[in-house]
């Protein structure tokens, strides 16, 4: 007999439904798999041979083959094991098959017939559910991702192939009394889930100038690097960041989510990520682990800090052909990777934050304490290529804190609440100043974007002309100055940018003409 199963698997980031078609008839007993399963996937043959034994399903000695459809995307992952063997039993006549319409299965089993969480259920409940299905049958690990797509869908979370068959077999009446629907009301779940983070601004004495760049970045959503000595406070600042950022909205959250599940980063017990994302590899990280890759193509830490902020700790130690690789996505808010498989897209619109020593030492122009020569400077800068230094919209130095301000109290810091406040106010405005539009802050206008949205007066053109001659500006450059110019305004209330506004823009481009000259 013949049967068809909806499944469902990934492509990169993107999910999409395959047809399992099974056919079990009599000759020779053996079990085949078409349709360009992988190594895990053409492995699912023994788990569930193996699972329907121990779970007392006694299967005759038959001529087995399985078809997954479409037959020409090679299939990766273990979500067809449960789809399988219920395609299997379907054929066998133990599932009645018309009881399986409008149903996608997905699961790994294991040999004793227990359903195991898999990875990228959220994206695939959301294409079952964008192709009119009305049932998602899934591990009960993964019911409550599955029910965070929408309610347009029966989440039905099962723990046992067992369970799994039990429920196909009962009566329709019965079905919500065997196991109950996962039901998930994303708006109290977005609530409950949103925690307070145990750092703050307050806790930063002094740097007043540093702290201010990290307000106009992040109400812009602008790229900015950090230069000075050791205990400064970049680090301390830049992980401060994600508490003056306006919280994920529901879409964000979901877009979020969608990488995270497909990479099975999701944290445990959590359904959806509520917290914009903070990522902070190590200087060591590769190529493939910073942009995604690999034999079977993974996000890489570039799309999971998507919506939220990539923090690079002693930039300069990177290697510089790891840092050129972010070139293209800091400007296209996407990574590309091609493989022998496919071609591959990921998110990667994220908040480039850098801090880094201006020297080996860490102590240059200080000649006192700096014993660094000019050729080791040179070359230690130089990991810091023009390309991505001109993607940067603040470049500012972290002086050295002085005793006054590091003895002084806390009390009178912003608090990252009162700071937030005003992030806020201002990413509103640029909400309503790009309505209708793809354009979502300050940092993402094109050239006629700012045509368009930041008209200078005679004065503030006069004070960018000798800008760009006197500081060698590249039009880039140029075009970031007003991007900032544009955020500034915004953090103050002004309709227009004025020559206060550019001014302060252009400091934000200072330090990197001082160690870049």
């Amino acid at each position: 007999m013949f049967s068809t199963i909806k499944a469902g698997a990934i492509n990169g980031i993107h999910s999409y439904l395959m047809q399992v078609e099974v056919d079990v008839s009599n000759g020779l007993p053996s079990f085949n798999m078409v349709g360009l399963p992988s190594t895990e996937v053409r492995e699912a043959q023994e788990r569930v041979k193996v699972a329907l034994k121990n779970s007392g399903i006694t299967i005759p000695s038959s001529h087995i083959t399985v078809n997954f459809s479409p037959a020409d995307v090679r299939k990766e992952g273990v979500s067809v094991d449960l789809p399988v063997a219920i395609g299997i039993l379907a054929s066998l006549g133990e599932i009645d098959e018309s009881k399986l319409k409008d149903t996608v299965i997905i699961g790994q089993l294991g040999l004793n017939g227990e359903v195991k969480g898999i990875k990228g259920v959220l994206p695939i409940v959301r294409t079952a559910i964008e192709n009119g299905c009305k049932v998602c049958i899934l591990p009960e690990e993964n019911a409550r991702e599955g029910a965070v797509a929408g309610n347009g869908i029966k989440i039905v979370g099962v723990s046992s192939l067992v369970e799994c068959l039990t429920y196909l077999n009962s009566k329709d009446s019965e079905k919500d009394l065997l196991i109950k629907p996962t039901v998930i009301n994303i708006d109290d779940l977005f609530e409950k889930e949103i925690q307070s983070l145990d750092v703050d601004f307050a806790d930063i004495n002094g740097q007043a100038a540093l702290k201010r760049a990290m307000e106009v970045a992040a109400a812009g959503f602008h790229h900015i690097l950090m230069v000075g000595p050791p205990g400064s406070g970049k680090s301390m600042i830049a992980k401060r960041l994600p508490t003056i950022l306006p919280p994920l909205s529901k879409e964000e959250s979901l877009e979020v989510s969608t990488i995270y599940s497909v990479a099975g980063l999701l944290p445990a017990g959590k359904a959806l990520i509520t917290e914009r994302p903070f990522q902070s590899p190590h200087h060591s990280i590769t190529t493939s682990a910073l942009a995604g890759g690999g034999r079977v193509p993974q996000p890489g830490v570039i799309s999971l800090a998507h919506r939220g902020v990539l923090f690079l700790d002693e930039i300069a130690e990177f290697s510089r052909t790891t840092l050129d690789l972010m070139r293209q996505p800091l400007e296209d808010h996407e990574v590309h990777i091609s493989r022998a498989g496919g071609n591959f897209t990921y998110p990667a619109s994220f908040m480039l934050v850098g801090a880094m020593n201006p020297c080996p030492c860490g102590y240059y122009p200080d000649r006192g304490r700096c014993k660094c020569s000019d050729k080791d400077i040179a070359h230690y800068l130089s990991h810091i290529s023009g390309p991505i230094l001109d993607r940067i919209d603040i470049c500012i130095e972290a002086p050295k804190i002085d005793f006054s301000d590091l003895s002084a109290g806390s009390s009178a810091n912003e608090s990252s609440k009162t700071i937030r406040e005003r992030v806020i106010k201002a990413r509103n405005i640029q909400k309503e100043r790009f309505k209708g539009t793809s354009i979502r802050f300050n940092s993402d206008m094109t050239p006629a974007d700012i045509a368009k949205y930041c008209p200078l007066g005679f004065k503030e053109q006069r004070i960018l002309e000798k800008l760009y001659s006197q500081l060698g500006l590249s039009a880039r450059s140029y075009h970031r100055i007003i991007k900032l110019a544009r955020t500034i305004a915004d953090l103050e209330g002004s309709e227009n940018i004025r020559d206060i506004h550019i001014t302060e823009a252009a400091c934000y481009k200072m330090a990197d003409q001082k160690y870049w000259s």
